[in-house]
């Protein structure tokens, strides 16, 4: 699919012929035509990235790096190419900035841990940067996925640093000058998300950024949300490390980036260790290659690196400037729609400032697991729970939400169906005749 045109949102005709291209979104739900709001949890995968995989396996398909074989060229090829293709999608200055990972959650890991063995004293001199001493500080706000806070949490116990965070406001937003309260020259380390994958608050990253590097402390980016849905140039954001994940953004499961400045990689002491990773071994010790083999031991994910690069050249096909126009349309779209429902509330930025594509809520009176099944016996498939985010709810109030996430195959019939089914909901569970339940 190539369409790129005006950096505007995309055309209702535009987007039916993106959504024939995906397979399972030809299906009906409970006799109805799916309308997929689920994007934020995990895309779904057109027939060009279906394909391209299935044809690495039936062709190319043997181990990387290590066979003489011609297959073992191919597949290397391959598997490097794959990673040029994402390197270039997000602004990385050479390929070897772009680590192979299992997803967003273990990027998220191998820089807390490598940090880790940095603080044991692993890795020398070049990794006294990331030691971390009682005192010190690693700073994340209360907005975070739990993949952005467990392991920084754990890092905390690990060494001693302390754990801060920058709180939220009433909507579960943050600003730069809250960041600007909490980021000190105990600071070592803020980790936050790009958007947020509850309120689709957009972070003001480079004011972050400037703040961070001022105190001489590191930058972690959470791009999970941004990376499938906006233009991303890591590079030019001047973050330190940052992580996203295949199949949020058309690609498939089990293959994840982590995306670090060359030479603070080169120095980060690695945290999963064996073959493919080392270039000496002896029975008393080893030596590691630099990046970014130095972080993918074991069998690559292959295949899966070759799909997404194709769910890449996609999106370049469409435009990521158009792709998040389209999404910022359709959000609008959706809070104008529910702004008219008595007994909503809408967390995430006020009317007015951009956020992603994605909406959360709670329905007065009714559960977000009940919103979540009246929704699905519409054929509308949508997220109910806390989202990987308690404290974030436990500040808002609220136990879980219902979210409606769109991407580039949502239409604007999708989102009229689903406002109109949740204007449905409350009289539906009698919640609009008792106020609550």
């Amino acid at each position: 699919m190539t369409i790129v045109g005006p950096s505007t949102a995309l055309t209702e005709d535009e987007v039916l012929r993106i959504r024939a291209d995906f397979p399972i979104l030809q299906q009906e739900v409970n006799g109805q035509p799916l309308a997929y709001l689920d994007s934020g949890a995990t895309a779904q995968r057109p027939a060009q990235v279906l394909d391209a995989e299935r044809a690495f396996l039936e062709r190319d398909n043997a181990a990387v790096h290590r066979g003489a074989h011609t297959l073992a060229a191919l597949s290397t090829d391959a598997y490097e190419d794959a990673r040029a293709t994402v390197a270039r999608f997000v602004g990385a200055a050479a390929p070897r900035e772009v680590v192979w990972t299992a997803n967003a959650t273990d990027a998220l890991n191998l820089v807390a841990y490598g940090f880790a063995n940095a603080s044991r004293g692993r890795g020398g001199a070049a990794a006294e940067r990331f030691r971390l001493v009682p005192g010190d500080e690693v700073l994340v706000t209360e907005a975070e996925h739990h993949a952005n806070l467990v392991p920084w949490q754990e890092l905390a116990a690990t060494t001693g640093a302390t754990l801060r965070w920058i709180p939220v406001s009433d909507a579960g937003t943050w600003t730069a000058a809250d960041a600007a309260e909490h980021i000190t020259d105990r600071t070592k380390v803020v980790a936050f998300a790009h958007v947020s994958n509850v309120t689709g608050m957009v972070a003001p990253v480079a004011e972050v950024v400037a703040l961070a590097h001022a105190k001489g402390a590191l930058v972690v980016l959470d791009a999970c949300q941004s990376a499938p849905h906006r233009p991303l140039d890591l590079g030019h954001l001047g973050v330190d490390f940052a992580a996203f994940s295949g199949h949020k953004m058309l690609g498939p499961n089990g293959v994840g980036v982590l995306w670090g400045r060359a030479e603070l990689l080169d120095a980060l002491p690695p945290f999963r260790t064996g073959g493919s990773m080392i270039t000496t071994v002896t029975m008393e010790s080893s030596e590691f290659m630099p990046a970014p083999e130095r972080f993918e031991a074991g069998t690559q994910p292959v295949s899966q690196a070759v799909a997404l690069a194709e769910a890449v050249r996609y999106l370049e096909g469409i435009g990521t400037d158009r792709v998040r126009a389209h999404e910022e349309h359709l959000a609008q779209r959706m809070l104008d729609g529910l702004a008219a429902v008595e007994g909503i509330r809408v967390v995430g930025p006020p009317v007015g400032v951009p956020r992603s594509g994605l909406v959360s809520f709670d329905v007065d009176g009714v559960h977000a697991h009940d919103v979540a099944q009246y929704l699905d016996a519409q054929g509308i498939a949508v997220r109910s729970g806390h989202h990987c985010a308690q404290p974030l709810h436990r500040r808002l109030g609220l136990v879980a939400t219902t979210r409606a996430s769109s991407y580039v195959y949502t239409t604007e019939s999708d989102v009229d169906r689903f406002v109109q089914a949740v204007g449905e909901i409350r009289g539906y569970f009698g919640a609009d005749e008792a106020g609550t339940r």
